[in-house]
């Protein structure tokens, strides 16, 4: 989500439910949504699909994608989950910003996903999503397959309020041999760079 906290106050509260929700969820399976979101704050705060988030390579050149999907991830976070599904758009342009290729994706497996602490509060976030309860910081590992043939891994990361500052948020991803790990953080006034899960047992 990549929010500022500082115009946040009293919700110690509300990090500690988040907080035990979590532990107490470790044990269990979980059906977990992910997007990557439309979200502009200071101006917007309505958490809306069809986002945006990029990725450098080591040379600068650039993937960004959309997308969204569901998984069933197995108690302890890995292993194989019947339950996947989604996918998005692809485009990769070289350091420059020339494009190099665009096409879909789809998700064809969970690698792993882990769960983290954190929460958004309503108001000011509004969700056009899912149930504002169930939303979550974490870190889904996805096995993705490209429309050009190639496959890759996309590994999407949600940073919440009270999430430690060692979880990113945004995307990487791999294609092919390259590997776009870098990852692009979210700027204020730029609606882009941004995810958001909602986990529910």
């Amino acid at each position: 989500m990549g929010i500022s906290v500082k115009h946040l106050v009293g919700l110690a509260a509300g990090l500690l439910v988040a907080i035990m929700t979590s532990q107490v969820a470790h044990g269990q399976a979980q059906h977990v949504r992910w997007d990557i979101i439309s979200l502009n704050p200071p101006t917007d705060f309505t958490a809306d699909p069809g986002g945006i988030a990029s990725a450098l390579a080591s040379d600068g050149s650039k993937i960004v994608v959309t997308g969204a999907g569901t998984f069933v991830a197995p108690a302890g976070g890995s292993g194989t989950s019947s339950g996947v599904t989604g996918g998005g758009t692809w485009e990769t342009f070289t350091a420059g910003n020339v494009s190099t290729g665009n096409g879909t994706y789809w998700v064809t497996g969970l690698v792993r996903w882990e769960q983290a602490p954190g929460f958004l509060p309503t108001p000011p976030f509004l969700d056009n999503i899912g149930d504002p309860a169930e939303r979550s910081a974490g870190l889904a590992v996805l096995r993705i397959q490209y429309s050009d043939g190639e496959r890759g891994i996309l590994v999407v990361s949600c940073h919440l309020v009270g999430t430690p500052d060692s979880v990113f948020e945004g995307i990487t991803a791999s294609k092919g041999f390259v590997d776009y790990f870098n990852s692009q953080a979210p700027i204020p006034g730029v609606d882009a760079n941004r995810t958001l899960f909602h986990v529910r047992q």
